[in-house]
């Protein structure tokens, strides 16, 4: 059987890194393979064009020029890495894929989330989640949360910016409702992944159904 394929999206400082690694030990110690990946990235390709993307010296650079280096690492991403994967049975989670790219630049960047979208299919291959889960937060309490951290390119953008990508996600919930799942991360850890538990609890269940 084909594997999962999930993915968290969400501003940063949503939480996102502390729910994956719940999910992935919750579904190992039910004795499913997983792998983690994340975007831009999960390849040696794609890791090399994080490190172009996420450099504060990269200062200047063109939001188109940040779009397609995104979409750039996602189709070697999707065909090297996540593809492979699912068709060996792995249930693959994603740290951000095709949604962040709506978000950030669509949104963010002020490309269009209509323009982006239609980028979709051509980026990854035709390959959809199973599941998305969309970690919502208000941006200052985001920031809030990574006072103490360095900030990459992107992190290091003013609250607006941020503003404009949770309104772009909101936008994509709309786009598809069955597939990404809205979860309130003001809350603690604990309730935060009591919501997306109860999510693949109802997954898995639809999916031995079939």
């Amino acid at each position: 059987m084909r594997g999962l394929f999930i993915t968290f999206e969400g501003i940063d400082g949503s939480g996102k890194s502390t729910q994956i690694g719940r999910l992935r030990d919750h579904l190992v110690d039910k004795g499913y393979k997983v792998v983690l990946t994340r975007e831009p990235g999960g390849t040696s390709i794609g890791e090399k064009i994080r490190k172009l993307l996420l450099d504060r010296e990269n200062s200047g650079m063109h939001p188109l020029t940040e779009l397609f280096l995104y979409l750039a690492s996602r189709v070697q991403h999707t065909s090297e890495f996540i593809i492979p994967h699912l068709e060996q049975g792995v249930t693959v989670i994603s740290d951000r894929f095709h949604d962040s790219s709506v978000a950030y630049q669509g949104g963010g960047r002020g490309i269009g989330v209509e323009a982006v979208e239609k980028l979709r299919n051509f980026a990854t291959l035709g390959l959809e989640p199973d599941i998305t889960f969309y970690l919502d937060i208000d941006p200052t309490l985001a920031r809030e949360r990574m006072v103490s951290r360095m900030f990459d390119r992107l992190e290091a953008e003013k609250l607006d910016f941020y503003q404009r990508i949770r309104n772009a996600y909101n936008k994509l919930l709309r786009i598809y409702p069955n597939r990404i799942k809205l979860i309130d991360a003001s809350g603690t850890p604990d309730d935060v992944w009591k919501r997306i538990e109860r999510h693949i609890e109802h997954l898995w269940k639809d999916r031995r159904s079939r």
